[in-house]
């Protein structure tokens, strides 16, 4: 069976122009269950086995997963890359099994972020100059990559996809590529530029056009680890709760917006949700703390 994932992984890789980070978690999931039914039936697993598995065999896998103490949405996951798996092997390679169509996904919660106080907002800038006194490019650096999460809703991955060519002559908006290869538009505020703007000016490498806009201390594009890093520092120096990440900053930005009135689907469209349902949690977010976020946190909101 091991030629078969290896194939359906340099499938998703190159013809479906899944990240690496995806397509491991893909082969993780199939490997998972070919472990499982290894065990099952006592045999090293064959192209035929695949397609005999029934729902009884489907079932007991999740039931394992379960004893396991795997985590619902986890489960959720594998049984849609499993589901990908047969689908890939019933286009290229003639193997059909409706038994995987007849299994439900486990159930999974969904908890919608908690937006981050008025007052940590308004504290952050100050606690990243102190954090990064001796190198100040850091510090703007740090504060550049916060407000643009902040101000734009970026997740992490596409802020630090940023060239130095998108944010150059100060845009109206900014060309993002999301989830899944899929495009979207997002218009740029002044407060963004203009933290960008002076992190370029102090930055002392990086300054090619088509180099990564967020560097490194030792000039390498930064990693996603890294950025994560600084929100951790800012969380500690300012003693926040854990719920204080860089999707946070996402999800301020987002309650903001729809309590500055924003519809559904032009949040839908600003965040690069695929689904309309995911934008809707929003809605069930206290709107009073929303208000108060827009009105005193919120670049977009005007201060006397």
């Amino acid at each position: 069976m091991n030629e078969y994932v290896a194939d359906f992984i340099e499938y998703l890789t190159q013809t479906k122009n899944y990240s690496v980070h995806t397509a491991t978690a893909y082969e993780t999931d199939i490997r998972d269950f070919i472990a499982f039914y290894t065990n099952y039936i006592g045999a090293d697993v064959s192209l035929s086995d695949i397609a005999r598995a029934d729902t009884i065999c489907f079932r007991a896998w999740l039931a394992d997963r379960a004893r396991r103490n795997l985590a619902h949405k986890s489960t959720a996951r594998a049984l849609s890359s499993l589901r990908g798996f047969y689908k890939y092997l019933a286009r290229y390679h003639n193997i059909k099994n409706d038994a995987i169509g007849l299994i439900s996904s486990p159930k999974v919660p969904r908890k919608l972020s908690k937006a981050i106080d008025v007052s940590d907002v308004e504290h952050m800038h100050d606690a990243i100059r102190e954090i990064d006194k001796s190198e100040p490019w850091i510090a703007a650096r740090d504060w550049a990559l916060v407000v643009l999460i902040f101000g734009c809703g970026l997740r992490i991955s596409e802020a630090l996809s940023l060239k130095n060519i998108d944010v150059r002559g100060r845009p109206n908006s900014l060309r993002i590529l999301g989830k899944g290869s899929k495009e979207r538009i997002v218009p740029t505020l002044p407060a963004v530029l203009d933290a960008i703007e002076k992190y370029i000016k102090l930055r002392p490498f990086g300054n090619a056009p088509d180099d990564e806009l967020f560097r490194s201390i030792r000039g390498l594009p930064m990693s996603s680890r890294m950025a994560e890093k600084v929100i951790e520092k800012l969380r500690h120096y300012l003693q926040l709760p854990d719920y204080v990440t860089p999707h946070a900053l996402r999800h301020t930005f987002a309650t903001a917006l729809l309590a500055g009135g924003a519809d559904l689907r032009s949040l839908q469209e600003l965040l690069g949700h695929s689904s309309l349902s995911t934008t809707q949690l929003y809605t069930k977010v206290n709107m009073a703390e929303i208000i108060n976020i827009y009105e005193h946190a919120h670049p977009l909101a005007d201060k006397e």
